[in-house]
């Protein structure tokens, strides 16, 4: 009888040191509800730090028990102290290692929990405050410009909330900025901002002009049109995306079929004076595109054919950039590049002029004098042009063609004077 009682007894304490444990694990679980509800009242604040320092007590007693240490439990209310411990330190030496242990705790609570998930509640709730934690400290690497490490930060923050735009957004800011540095971080920031697309984020049309940007950088020219084209297609009455198309598209050599995408953007804003500079952009450039294949044509009759299309385009061209002068007369790309595309048929009217044989005089002083009317209806442009930006080589440069044209030696000279001047002081 003795015995048995003896076993009996040590039976008992066997399992009231059990018990004594458990009771920690419910204890700690208990003062971290406490806390999870006083601090979100100033009132209760102070409360709520002892709660949860004696919920840290309570769980790094259960966490060291063999009875209790590998419960998936004791994971995760772990993970959840500890989370918030880290949230609430706003010191990176020691909110760093508590961090690292409420990481590993959550993880560890996930691959434990049963398929009731009893504490899917208090993993949430851990992986909601590291994930905030990491944006905080992601902003801040953001702001000092430690790029790299901001994108670290915020991606950790996207793992765990994957659908949170805010979260893609800026994972792929920080990726984008990162990239500057070193490139391999522009494949991130574009599968951020893919991502991000497929939402209903509300800034998404800012999205699509960043996205093209990065596309850009990274010399893909396809995928920039078709980005900014898609963002058109979503938002056809947002001109700056209308504006990027046609940008975009004209550094593809897609001038073509940029055309009816840019009278689409002109009849949905017909007072905007910079489309129609883009039209006379487009065309301009289509002439120029013809021209270089005009010079490598030997054929007379292709080569004819050629020069009136070209004509034709940078005719168009003048059209497109006198409506942008009519809008804004002042506007000086616009006055540029209209004293540019009248002047050029007459440059090519010129040359074609001293091309005649000597036998052909009156076909020779025809061409002079048609040349000459073509380079006079550009005269005001390009005077213009130099009058709003004194200082532009380019613009003096027109003009001293003009002059050249017109066989005025003193006033080219004079105005080469002029660019050399600039170009001695770094101008443009």
């Amino acid at each position: 009888m003795k015995i048995k009682l003896l076993i009996t007894g040590l039976l008992g304490l066997v399992t009231t040191a059990t018990f004594a444990q458990k009771g920690e694990l419910k204890n700690a679980q208990e003062q971290y509800e406490n806390y999870d509800v006083a601090r979100m009242n100033k009132i209760t604040m102070s409360a709520a730090v002892k709660d949860l320092a004696d919920a840290k007590t309570s769980i790094d007693k259960a966490s060291t028990n063999d009875k209790t240490s590998g419960l998936a439990q004791t994971f995760a209310v772990k993970g959840a102290i500890y989370s918030a411990l880290t949230l609430q330190d706003t010191v990176a030496t020691t909110s760093l290692p508590n961090f690292k242990i409420a990481d590993e705790a959550l993880r560890k609570a996930k691959t434990l929990d049963s398929v009731k998930q009893e504490n899917k509640k208090l993993i949430d709730n851990g992986f909601l405050n590291l994930a905030q934690y990491k944006f905080n400290e992601g902003r801040a690497e953001f702001q000092d410009k430690k790029y790299d490490l901001a994108y670290n930060s915020f991606d950790y923050y996207r793992q765990l909330r994957p659908t949170d735009t805010t979260a893609l957004y800026a994972t792929g800011l920080a990726a984008a900025n990162a990239g500057n540095s070193n490139p391999k971080y522009y494949t991130a920031a574009i599968a951020n901002y893919n991502t991000l697309l497929a939402t209903n984020y509300s800034q998404n049309v800012n999205t699509y002009n960043d996205l093209a940007t990065i596309y850009l950088v990274t010399k893909d020219t396809t995928n920039a049109l078709k980005t900014v084209s898609e963002g058109v297609a979503k938002y056809p009455t947002n001109n700056e995306l209308r504006k990027r198309e046609i940008e975009i598209g004209l550094q593809a050599g897609k001038q073509d079929e940029l055309t009816g995408k840019i009278e689409s953007a002109i009849t949905a804003d017909p007072k905007n004076k910079t489309l129609y500079y883009y039209m006379g952009l487009t065309y301009s450039q289509i002439a120029e595109s013809i021209g270089v294949k005009e010079k490598k044509t030997k054929d007379p009759v292709a080569k004819a054919a050629l020069q009136q299309k070209k004509d034709d385009n940078f005719g168009k061209a003048a059209d497109a950039y006198k409506k942008a002068v009519v809008i804004d007369p002042n506007y000086f790309e616009a006055n540029l590049n209209l004293g540019y595309v009248l002047i050029n048929p007459a440059i090519d009217a010129y040359n074609a002029a001293n091309q005649l044989p000597t036998n052909k005089q009156k076909e020779y002083e025809a061409a002079v004098a048609k040349a000459n009317l073509q380079f006079d209806a550009a005269k005001p442009y390009l005077q213009k042009a130099v009058d709003l930006n004194p200082k532009s080589v380019d613009g003096l440069t027109n003009l001293k063609t003009y002059y050249l044209g017109k066989k005025d030696m003193t006033n080219a000279n004079a105005i080469q004077k002029q660019i050399d001047a600039l170009n001695a002081s770094g101008g443009k």
